[in-house]
């Protein structure tokens, strides 16, 4: 398909239906850690996504060759790779979907702050403070207030969806401001996915028994998790990125945290009070902030002045 310049229905349907997949992949981890150690299904999740990929590459004649100057990029980012699965499947196991996906989904929040730090040319604009701090106050009342049913969820967890979140970021960052960004996506994924898997794999016996009486669901939630969301759902998304502007595909990021929200109570039966309800409100509103895209002034013909700089079409 040719690359568009708006976006159009396939486009709000495919996006919309992305962060339902990874709303649903959220609760998907929760059920299938119940049988399978976090640290062990992230591991073996990495390892299957890797065969995946690599097999993906194989058949449409990629090259899976390093390029040269990127080891050291691909490394780094394969090491946040691991720390953020290895903190967002330990959150899962301690906290709620709904607490989760508020504060995971704040990745844009840490996306924009270290780009105003790190990236020339991404300074952050009023809006998107406005929105940053919506956005941080938002999860902050997540975190802070402990409201539902004693035991549901830990701080602890909650702190993991947050470095998590920042370990996203982190990635983004990373593959934006390294020699990686001149890399296809399919060999920056198979990085994160070839690097994380022995260590997560290494390390998952520190971290308890690495079964805990698996049945079908378990591994069905490990199959699903490794085939849909892995290797077709994060390619999907790459394919659309490549299709429409990047700012159009982030504005739907205030999707995921809902669809969680939603998913954690109508399938798991978890508590959704005010507390949750006005963190959600808050994140949304500043995400949308975050992404909304930058208007520029119309400069008229005959002024001879250069105006701001405009974004590639």
């Amino acid at each position: 398909m040719q690359r568009k310049d708006t976006m159009d229905t396939f486009g709000v349907i495919s996006l919309t239906g992305f962060a339902l997949l990874l709303a649903i992949n959220q609760v998907t981890i929760k059920v299938t850690n119940e049988g399978i150690q976090p640290i062990f299904l992230a591991g073996l999740r990495s390892l299957g996504g890797a065969v995946c990929i690599l097999a993906w590459m194989r058949f449409r004649g990629l090259s899976t060759h390093v390029a040269p100057g990127t080891a050291r990029a691909g490394l780094l980012i394969g090491l946040l790779f691991t720390f953020e699965f290895v903190f967002l499947f330990l959150a899962l196991d301690l906290t709620t979907v709904t607490r989760s996906s508020v504060i995971f989904y704040t990745m844009p929040v840490w996306l924009t702050l270290g780009a105003h730090l790190l990236l020339p040319g991404e300074r952050m604009s009023v809006s998107k403070a406005v929105g940053l701090g919506l956005a941080v106050a938002g999860m902050a009342w997540a975190i802070l207030n402990r409201g539902g049913p004693e035991g549901e969820a830990s701080l602890l967890g909650d702190l993991f969806a947050l470095a998590a979140s920042i370990c996203w970021a982190a990635i983004a960052l990373c593959a934006r401001a390294s020699a990686l960004k001149a890399v296809r996506p399919e060999m920056q994924l198979l990085w994160q996915l070839v690097i994380s898997t022995p260590i997560l794999l290494l390390a998952a016996p520190f971290f308890g028994p690495l079964l805990r009486e698996p049945s079908l669901i378990h591994w069905a939630g490990l199959g699903f998790q490794i085939v849909v969301v892995v290797s077709a759902g994060f390619l999907f998304w790459l394919w659309l990125l490549s299709l429409y502007p990047a700012a159009s595909v982030a504005s739907f990021s205030f999707l995921s945290p809902i669809f969680g929200v939603l998913l954690g109570w109508a399938l798991l039966g978890e508590h959704v009070g005010p507390e949750i309800l006005v963190a959600l409100g808050l994140v949304c509103a500043g995400l949308v902030l975050i992404n909304r895209p930058v208007r520029y002034p119309p400069i008229p013909a005959n002024d001879p002045r250069p105006g701001p700089p405009r974004p590639p079409a």
